[in-house]
């Protein structure tokens, strides 16, 4: 899907989700159109009516980074949809030329130190790139697979059923997949969309809806073979250059779940 494309899909999906109360229009009678009309939109972004008109229907010239914040104003964005529209707008810098696929060197080195905390890098389609011991004793080592599979959101929505509380984290890691994607035509992003898409009715219901969230905290429940059932608050941290988050995971002090994280450190010291 074009930059243009996905510009024009994304004013509409915005657009259709807010009613004219929300933003200090009269409701009106008769409104046939879901959320604002294109008059509207373009009225209070202060751009002339063809000219929106032409972006909605992807044929419109580039934007200009005015035009782009206006329409963000208008249809209410939040900070990453405001970030997200301004990188399908076409204005924010290219990526750097030859960043480097793996995580850099001082990355690797701090996992390490992480002894007691589950850390992981991964990159903006979730593939998991490094990881520390205690990753490996929380959800299993991921070096036992090939390379490929050791995506988290193969992994979430590979299986027949999602469990009901790993709903919401599919929700934002779908959300963050779109947001964090510097091109919506990346060929990286592309491939596992279509494949995701193909695979599960549910990945492809979610990314229809083109929710745009960053998570920065998720709470994540599961059954742990050995120190049993388990909750942890799931840090995503961005790190410099915009290419791989650090993901930790944490347990609130003297909790079960706290006692579990200890019992799994001593174990990965004894395996180690």
């Amino acid at each position: 899907m074009s930059k243009r494309t996905e510009l024009a899909d994304f004013l509409r999906s915005r657009r259709a989700r807010l009613q004219p109360e929300e933003v200090g229009l009269a409701p009106g009678h008769r409104r046939q159109t879901a959320g604002l009309r294109r008059e509207e939109v373009a009225l209070l972004a202060g751009i002339s009516v063809d000219y929106y008109i032409r972006l909605e229907q992807g044929r419109g010239p580039q934007p200009s980074e005015q035009v782009l914040s206006a329409l963000g104003r208008t249809l209410r964005l939040t900070g990453d949809e405001h970030d997200y529209l301004l990188r399908i707008g076409g204005r924010p810098p290219a990526p750097r030329p030859g960043a480097p696929a793996g995580p850099p060197p001082n990355v690797l080195r701090l996992l390490e130190r992480l002894g007691a905390v589950p850390a992981m890098v991964i990159n903006v389609c979730w593939d998991v790139l490094a990881w520390n011991h205690m990753l490996a004793a929380l959800i299993g080592d991921p070096s036992d697979v090939p390379a490929r599979e050791r995506n988290t959101l193969r992994w979430l929505f590979g299986s027949p059923t999602l469990p009901p509380d790993h709903t919401e984290f599919a929700r934002q890691a779908v959300a963050d997949l779109r947001a964090s994607a510097r091109h919506p035509d990346d060929p990286n992003v592309r491939r596992l969309v279509s494949e995701l898409s193909a695979a599960s009715p549910l990945f492809a219901e979610l990314w229809a809806e083109r929710e745009i969230e960053v998570p920065r905290t998720v709470t994540k429940r599961a059954v742990h073979p050995v120190v049993g059932e388990i909750e942890l608050d799931c840090e995503i941290l961005p790190l410099p250059g915009g290419e791989h988050r650090l993901v930790l995971y944490t347990a609130a002090p003297d909790t079960p779940s706290h006692h579990a994280l200890q019992a799994l450190s001593s174990m990965a010291r004894r395996d180690g």
